[in-house]
């Protein structure tokens, strides 16, 4: 076994341990800290399975924007102080169990059919493809199927997207009728003549 098999299994137990923390642990904080640990492990792996692209796009999107956002977010609202939140974890049992008896149902009876010894008797020649094509890097090997065959399904992310962000615009505008200001638009149509007015004063 190489160095990249006991990294792979290295980086792998890491990310498992990591998630279950993220599920385990009731400090919200150190949730997200394990869950940007999880991203790391995860981008890890990419890294050794030669996709580059993936793994840097996962620590910047995931890691350095989602991520650091939740972090904030918990921080500054102060959630294990919050006794409106404290649930007992023998409530949320059965639920947990129920889930994940129907998960493994669901494993069991896809791996049902499923033959492992059938391709270990086989003694084929596989044909090494990769000496036979161009080798493109990862980004445009992405590139290539984003734009092409799916096209419309970006440009329907990107449209949800312009949605959402219209949408916490409108949501966070609010209008104050109580707050004076100055509307300098309205005050350049007025006309002066309709405006000043002279007073005569009695002694």
């Amino acid at each position: 076994m190489n160095l990249n098999i006991y990294l792979f299994y290295l980086f792998s137990m890491l990310a498992l341990i990591s998630s279950l923390m993220v599920i385990s642990l009731s400090n919200a904080v150190h949730s997200v800290l394990f869950l940007i640990l999880v991203f790391c492990n995860i981008s890890a792996l990419l890294l050794l399975m030669g996709a580059e692209f993936l793994a840097l796009m996962l620590i910047i999107v995931y890691v350095g924007a989602i991520a650091v956002l939740f972090l904030f977010v918990v921080m500054m609202l102060n959630i294990n102080n919050s006794s409106a939140l404290t649930v007992s974890k023998f409530s949320v049992l059965p639920i947990g169990l129920l889930v994940s008896f129907i998960l493994i149902n669901q494993f069991l009876t896809a791996t049902e059919n499923f033959d492992l010894m059938k391709f270990q008797k086989n003694e084929v020649e596989l044909i090494n493809w990769s000496s036979k094509i161009d080798i493109i890097s990862t980004a445009e090997a992405i590139g290539n199927v984003l734009y092409t065959r799916y096209s419309l399904v970006f440009i329907l992310c990107g449209f949800l997207l312009l949605i959402a962000m219209i949408g916490a615009i409108v949501l966070t505008m609010h209008q104050r009728i109580d707050v004076k200001k100055q509307l300098i638009q309205i005050q350049l149509s007025r006309n002066p003549s309709n405006v000043i007015k002279f007073l005569r004063l009695r002694k």
